[in-house]
C-alpha cells in the first residue's frame, strides 16, 4: 500500500493527489461517485407526467382530462416523427402540421 502511495506521488505530485483538505483523494472520489449516482437515478424524473384526471380536484377533472389528450396527441405525433425518421432541425415544423392535421379532424 505504501509503494503504491509513493508511486502516486512520484507520477502526479502531491497537489495532485492529496488536495489541501482532509481526506484528499477519498474525498474527491466520493464526490465524483455521488454526482454520478444523484445523474444517474434522477434522469427519469425529467420527463413529463401524463395527467392523471381520476388525482385532479374534480372541479379541475375536466381541464385534466382536455391535457391528457392533448399530451396524447403530442406523443403520438412524436411517434410519427420517431417513425418517418424526421431530421431534429424539421422535427418541430412535421409535428406542428401532425397536430394541426389531428385538429382538423
Amino acid at each position: 500500500m505504501v509503494a503504491v502511495a509513493k508511486a502516486l506521488l512520484r507520477a502526479y505530485g502531491t497537489r495532485r493527489i492529496f488536495m489541501t483538505r482532509p481526506g484528499g483523494l477519498a474525498v474527491r472520489s466520493l464526490w465524483r461517485f455521488a454526482f454520478m449516482a444523484a445523474l444517474i437515478f434522477s434522469e427519469p424524473g425529467f420527463a413529463q407526467k401524463l395527467v392523471d384526471p381520476n388525482i385532479v380536484a374534480p372541479e379541475f377533472r375536466e381541464a385534466a382530462e382536455k391535457r391528457r389528450a392533448e399530451q396524447i396527441r403530442t406523443m403520438e405525433c412524436h411517434h410519427k416523427a420517431d417513425a418517418a425518421k424526421v431530421l431534429p432541425r424539421d422535427r418541430t415544423a412535421h409535428i406542428n402540421h401532425c397536430l394541426e392535421a389531428a385538429a382538423e379532424k
